[in-house]
C-alpha cells in the first residue's frame, strides 16, 4: 500500500512504505501486515455476494461495497489473499488502496483571520436562495452552522457514523460554494444552495481512495437529486481511463449520470498532470489566483498573509489540465463549530468553481457536465498576471449568470 505524507503549503506526494526496496523477510520472520485493497469485479457479479465470498474463503475485512460508480468492495487483506482473490474469474482487478490529503495551504496561526465577511460576483443582495445541491466530498461539514443549508449526508470513514466536520477544512469549502445570504458572517457563490456533506476524509484531513470510491458511489447513486460535486483534495498519480477500474472510472460514470465535478488543481507549485483527481478529463480543474480586494487592477494590500494582488498564487499546480483559476488566498469562509476562519489554497478556489456551476445549473436545469463547463469557461475573463504555463485559464466571473 502506498501513503501520502503531509507537507504544508504543498500536496503531499505518495512515498512508499513497502513493496521494492523493502528488505526481504527472514525465513522465521513474521508475515507482513494486511493491507487495504479496493477490488473491483467484472460485469454480472453481484458486489455484495462476492464480497461475503471473498470474507468467509479468503478472510477479507470488508469495508465498503460498491454498486453504482464503481461495482466491488474495498476490504483489509494479506498480500497472499490479495493474490488470490486475482485469480478470481468475477474478478476485473485488485488494486492497492492509498491515502489522499486535503490541499488547503497551512496558515501561520498569527496571520489567520477569523470571522471576516467575504461576498463574491453573484452574491450580497440577501434575496432568496440558489436551487441547487452540491456535494462536498471532504472532512464533513458542521450541519449546525447557521450559514449553512445541510440537507444530508454520508459518513465514509470506518468507525464513525456522522458525517460532521470534525477538522473545518469541508465546512470551509461550503461556505465558499454556498453560505446562505442572510446578513450574517459570509456569503457564497451560490447562496443557500443545499449541501450534502460526504465525509470521505478524517478528522486530520486524510482518507483513501477507497473512502474517495465510497462518496463518489453515494453520489453517483443520488445523480437525480445532486448536480455538482466539489472535490477539494487529492493526492499523486497518473491519468488512467475510464476503464481504469478505479477513480477515474467511477468519476466517468458519475460525469456520465450527470454530475459535474470541480476538483482543486493542488498546491505543490507543479504541473497538475501529476495529480488526481485534478489531471482528469471529466473534471473542472481549478488553480488559484491571489486577490485581496476583489477587484481588478493589482492594488489590493496583503490581507492575511504576504503576496502580490491580482497575481497566479505561488503555491497553485498549473498546466494544460487546469481548465479554471478563482481566488485561493486569505479566503474567508464558515468553519466547524459556527464560527469564520481565513486560509489559502486551490481548496479554496475550487469550491468557487463548484458554486458557479450550482449556479447556472439553477437557471438551466439539466444542462450537461460538458455544457456546464464550456460555460463557465466562456464567461471567465483574463484580468490577473503570472501564469506559469503557455496558455492562461479563465479566471471565473459569474456575474452573466
Amino acid at each position: 500500500m502506498r501513503r501520502i505524507r503531509v507537507v504544508p503549503v504543498a500536496v503531499a506526494t505518495l512515498v512508499a512504505v513497502a513493496g521494492a526496496g523493502a528488505p526481504v523477510l527472514a525465513a522465521d520472520a513474521a508475515p507482513a501486515a494486511p493491507a487495504r485493497y479496493v477490488v473491483t469485479l467484472r460485469p454480472g457479479a453481484d458486489p455484495g455476494r462476492v464480497a461475503s465470498d471473498h470474507a468467509r474463503v479468503h478472510g477479507a475485512a470488508v469495508g465498503h461495497v460498491y454498486r453504482h460508480a464503481l461495482s466491488g468492495y474495498s476490504a483489509t487483506l494479506t498480500a497472499a489473499a490479495a493474490d488470490r482473490l486475482s485469480s478470481d474469474p468475477r474478478v476485473a482487478a485488485v488494486l492497492p488502496d492509498r491515502e489522499v490529503r486535503v490541499t488547503a495551504q497551512v496558515v501561520p496561526a498569527g496571520i489567520q483571520r477569523v470571522g471576516a465577511t467575504r461576498g463574491s460576483a453573484a452574491a450580497g443582495n440577501g434575496r432568496g436562495a440558489v436551487d441547487a445541491d452540491i456535494a462536498i466530498l471532504d472532512t464533513g461539514i458542521d450541519a449546525r452552522h447557521r450559514d449553512l443549508d445541510v440537507v444530508g449526508g454520508v459518513n465514509c470513514i470506518q468507525g464513525n457514523n456522522s458525517f460532521t466536520d470534525l477538522n473545518g477544512h469541508g465546512t470551509h469549502v461550503a461556505g465558499t460554494a454556498a453560505a446562505r445570504d442572510n446578513s450574517t458572517g459570509v456569503v457564497g457563490v451560490a447562496p443557500g444552495a443545499r449541501l450534502w456533506a460526504v465525509r470521505v476524509l478524517d478528522a486530520n484531513g486524510s482518507g483513501s481512495w477507497s473512502s474517495i470510491l465510497c462518496g463518489i458511489d453515494w453520489v453517483t447513486a443520488r445523480a437525480d437529486v445532486i448536480e455538482v460535486a466539489n472535490m477539494s483534495l487529492g493526492g499523486g498519480g497518473g491519468e488512467g481511463s475510464c476503464s481504469d477500474h478505479g477513480l477515474r472510472e467511477a468519476i466517468c460514470r458519475s460525469t456520465a449520470a450527470g454530475v459535474t465535478y470541480v476538483v482543486s488543481a493542488g498546491n505543490a507549485a507543479s504541473n497538475a498532470s501529476g495529480f488526481v483527481p485534478a489531471t482528469y478529463d471529466e473534471v473542472i480543474t481549478v488553480s488559484a489566483i491571489t486577490d485581496f480586494d476583489g477587484l481588478p487592477g493589482g492594488v489590493g494590500a496583503p490581507t492575511c498573509q504576504y503576496g502580490t494582488d491580482d497575481t497566479f498564487a505561488g503555491f497553485s499546480n498549473f498546466g494544460p489540465d487546469v481548465d479554471l483559476t478563482a481566488p485561493g488566498v486569505c479566503v474567508t469562509s464558515t468553519w466547524r463549530g459556527g464560527g469564520y476562519r481565513a486560509i489559502s489554497g486551490t481548496s479554496m478556489a475550487s469550491p468557487h468553481v463548484a458554486g458557479a456551476a450550482a449556479l447556472y445549473l439553477s437557471t438551466h436545469p439539466g444542462a450537461t457536465p460538458a455544457q456546464v463547463r464550456s460555460a463557465l469557461l466562456a464567461a471567465g475573463t483574463y484580468d490577473w498576471v503570472g501564469d506559469r504555463d503557455a496558455v492562461q485559464e479563465p479566471l471565473l466571473d459569474v456575474s452573466g449568470f
